[in-house]
């Protein structure tokens, strides 16, 4: 008898990765094993090996992982599969042929573990009944057929003692195999119908399935980036920093049949390699991913461990001291998610919190003194002659992510150049969207959406021409943000970008939005001034007057929900005519998730986002060295840079310093116009504070928080208090060093402090200090909810806020806005907040900054 010969090595590589956020990360955490696994058929009491593979899987990284982060799952060796279908994710994945599967479960593959956190097929996570429950006649229960299958298995009724027959077999003579779901909870989900299975796997789900059948080339290679959740978005499976899970990997081999078992178990595949299933036409169930519990396909598992980060509510819980909350730029989150632990859960440090708001607002409020810091990612127009010390934090920027399946079921796209003028008409809403959009007066001969215009096919050959409401528009941001100005600025310092936003029809004949013609540029955020109501023959438009082009464009207010929006292909288009009866009225929502195979979304995101949720990046163009303002064909003459380390590294070397003290550097197209290599959406992300008349413990606490974050920060990695990927560490020599000298040397200027008025007036030492808002104090105007804690009790993190971040969301505008607006926003913002207003203070103030123009 020929057995399996088991060759696992786990490989721990360490070195530095290239993410696609642009950062470099210890690589310390990345994983590989290799198994040899075979299929076996048995003759006359003998086993025959029919097929043996030795596989080799690969993950990037492993440790301190966060909800929705996606690792990058390869694999070399496995048999390549047939049948490709158009969606392998969840049950939509099922009907292919020799696919790879890959599920996050509960557990370690462990014998020595107690059994509560041993892994089992029970404790592997799927979103559908068909994936973990099956009947079948007695020639096609392939289960009792296979060879390796125990006793127990090869019953008529299996999975469970005694068979749930009432609820989970409706047809006695049929055999039945049900993999129930052991939550964490302990309670046991039969998983047989869609009513029995876990909350989380409702048909409604806020979530898409990502267990995957993923697809093995021709040459036995493959790779998918798998999508890992915690407690916090699947509870049921319960993964968190104090419960272990794996990601289990299984090539499927195929069923290894017993001397009784049928044809049907000895089948081989119906489709040839690297074919596709576009219609979903039935596969031999013995080499279908159908039977991934089955023992054949178990036992060839690879399983990886998995350990996440401290909960997102970790200060809250174990540190009851009131936070100090800064406020400010959202560039610096995923950073700011990782720090804060670092700080709470050291004694002799403060405890941190970050409030993400606009740049202008949070820099108001510093400067005010109701905030104790500011992260601004540039230099602010000051309201006063205060004087305010820049310190380099963090350095990151904005990208351009997308998806986008190319045609054929060929998979994702790899690579997406993009222009200046590519931008603005996306911004400008150039695009008609739709025939519905080309009764726009003065754009009918523009292109429905951006992948049926000559200048994006030149620069991305190979795409469809399918005309797409999603594909017309740049998803982006409802509020002022410092990455909206940078973007902006990126468009206005290119010639073709500017003329086409003045007016000139680009080569190709395509003008700009006639709302947008000669917009003044940079702005910090982006109006929506496009009043156009289509005429329809639909009765819920003929009910609705509501702006198209606004309707295409569907801002956000977070660029981590622009981040998800692209992770799970969902456009925000609001052109969905819906009611909940023939008797209600209709109303416009938002578009259905896109489907796997015909995916084509754009949206602006941070680095760090981008980065922790492993989205694809668009290369930006960086020079034209011929051919400048005439059509073009293919990507000649024309340099662009994706969002790599050295490339931000390049733009970086490019800034040049304030010439006002500890003021803010110059990072963008003005400095960075003379490099192609140099990324133009690298950002500098600094904490902004007073340097004068500052409370001496609020000073000392932000000169810490300025020092930690640039020394220990600074250390690339996952765990808490290091520097996750999609950033830039700055470091005391090489490119960023004069980032580092400046940040120390505002941290010597905001802890000294010009002494205050008060202490001018004779105010001594004993004197009570005054503490920050979120210090025990209540919290400052324009303060998302959750900054006022007492002293005595924990913060209170806002719902849905990642870590200790919390969030401020604000309306979105309808007009360009000035430094001087922003300043008078924050004003009005914080009296309407202390009043008691709340959130209808947003609108008024999107009322009173609508009227002034």
């Amino acid at each position: 008898m020929r057995r399996a010969v088991l060759v696992l090595t786990a490989v721990l590589t360490v070195g530095a990765l290239v993410s696609p956020g642009g950062a470099t990360a210890d690589t310390s955490d990345a994983f590989s094993a290799t198994k040899s696994m075979e299929r076996v058929f048995e003759e006359d009491g003998d086993r025959v090996v029919v097929d043996e593979r030795t596989v080799t899987v690969k993950v990037d990284h492993t440790k301190n992982l966060r909800g929705r982060e996606r690792v990058q799952v390869s694999w070399s060796g496995a048999h390549p599969s047939g049948g490709r279908a158009t969606n392998p994710f969840g049950e939509k994945g099922l009907d292919q042929e020799y696919p790879v599967v890959v599920l996050q479960c509960r557990g370690r593959d462990d014998s020595s573990l107690p059994a509560a956190r041993r892994l089992a097929r029970e404790t592997c996570w799927t979103s559908t009944p068909r994936q973990r429950s099956v009947q079948a006649s007695e020639r096609t229960a392939l289960w009792r057929q296979d060879a390796f299958a125990s006793a127990a298995d090869r019953e008529p009724k299996s999975g469970l003692s005694p068979f749930p027959s009432e609820r989970c077999d409706d047809v006695e003579r049929l055999s039945s195999r049900v993999t129930p779901f052991k939550a964490a909870s302990g309670t046991v989900h039969l998983s047989c119908s869609a009513t029995t299975m876990a909350p989380e796997a409702a048909a409604d789900a806020a979530f898409p399935p990502a267990e995957v059948a993923a697809f093995t080339d021709v040459d036995g290679n493959g790779r998918v980036s798998f999508e890992v959740r915690t407690a916090t978005e699947n509870e049921s499976l319960g993964c968190s920093s104090t419960t272990p899970c794996s990601l289990v990997v299984i090539p499927i081999m195929g069923i290894s049949c017993a001397d009784d078992a049928s044809n049907e178990c000895l089948k081989t595949g119906q489709f040839a390699p690297g074919s596709s299933n576009y219609s979903g036409e039935g596969v031999d169930a013995a080499v279908s991913p159908v039977y991934w519990w089955a023992e054949s396909n178990w036992r060839n598992r690879i399983s990886v461990p998995l350990t996440f980060a401290t909960e997102p509510d970790v200060c809250d819980v174990k540190d009851s001291r009131a936070p100090t909350a800064f406020y400010g730029s959202e560039l610096l989150s995923q950073a700011s998610t990782q720090w804060a632990p670092a700080y709470c859960l050291k004694r002799d440090r403060f405890k941190f919190q970050h409030n993400r708001m606009a740049d202008g607002a949070a820099f108001a409020l510093m400067e005010r003194g109701d905030a104790a810091a500011a992260f601004v990612s540039g230099g602010q127009e000051a309201a006063s002659d205060t004087r305010v010390g820049y310190a380099p934090t963090a350095v990151t920027g904005f990208a351009v992510s997308y998806v986008i399946d190319r045609p054929d079921n060929a998979g994702e796209l790899g690579e997406l150049r993009l222009t200046p003028r590519l931008l603005a008409k996306l911004i400008t809403q150039s695009y008609t969207g739709s025939t519905i959009g080309q009764q726009h007066p003065g754009m009918a001969k523009n292109p429905m959406s951006i992948n049926q215009d000559p200048e994006f096919k030149a620069l991305n050959p190979g795409l469809d021409s399918i005309a797409r409401e999603a594909g017309a528009a740049l998803l982006s941001l409802s509020e002022a943000s410092d990455v909206v100005e940078s973007i902006t600025t990126y468009i206005a310092s290119d010639p073709e970008a500017a003329a086409f936003v003045k007016g000139q029809a680009d080569p190709w004949g395509m003008v700009v939005n006639p709302s947008y013609r000669a917009i003044k540029l940079p702005v910090d955020e982006w109006p929506l001034l496009d009043k156009f109501v289509p005429t329809s023959t639909q009765e819920c438009r003929r009910q609705i007057s509501t702006p198209y082009m606004t309707q295409l464009a569907a801002p956000i207010s977070s660029l981590r929900k622009i981040a998800e929006a692209v992770l799970d292909g969902w456009p925000n288009v609001q052109t969905k005519c819906t009611r909940s009866s023939v008797s209600d009225p209709w109303k416009m929502g938002r578009v259905d998730r896109q489907g796997i195979g015909s995916r084509f979304m754009l949206g602006v995101v941070g680095l760090g986002d981008a980065a922790r949720l492993d989205l694809r990046t668009a290369s930006l163009q960086t020079k034209v060295t011929r051919g400048s303002g005439t059509a073009f064909t293919d990507a000649s003459g024309r340099s662009f840079v994706e969002p790599t380390s050295s490339a931000v590294l390049a733009a970086v070397r490019t800034a040049r310093r304030s010439e006002q003290p500890f003021g803010a550097f110059a990072l963008g197209p003005a400095t960075t116009g003379a490099n192609a290599k140099a990324y133009p959406g690298a950002m500098i992300v600094y904490t902004a504070a007073r340097l004068e008349g500052m409370a001496k413990a609020d000073a000392r606490k932000v000169a810490q928080f300025i020092r930690v974050s640039t020394t220990e920060g600074q250390r690339a990695g996952a765990a808490n208090g290091q520097l996750p990927r999609g950033f830039v560490p700055i470091t005391r020599n090489g490119a960023t060093a004069a980032l580092w000298k400046q940040a120390d040397a505002v941290a010597d200027a905001v802890e000294s402090q010009t002494p205050s008025a008060a202490d001018e007036d004779g105010e001594d030492e004993t004197t009570p200090e005054k503490e920050s808002p979120g210090g025990g104090a209540p919290a400052p105007p324009g303060a998302a909810p959750g900054a006022d804690v007492p002293a005595a009790g924990p913060a209170v993190a806002p719902p849905n806020a990642p870590a200790a971040t919390t969030t401020l969301e604000t309306a979105p505008t309808a007009a360009t806005t000035s430094s001087t607006g922003r300043l008078l926003m924050a004003g009005l913002l914080g009296v309407l907040l202390l009043a008691g207003f709340g959130a209808p203070a947003v609108r008024v103030v999107a009322l009173v900054r609508g009227g002034r123009r």
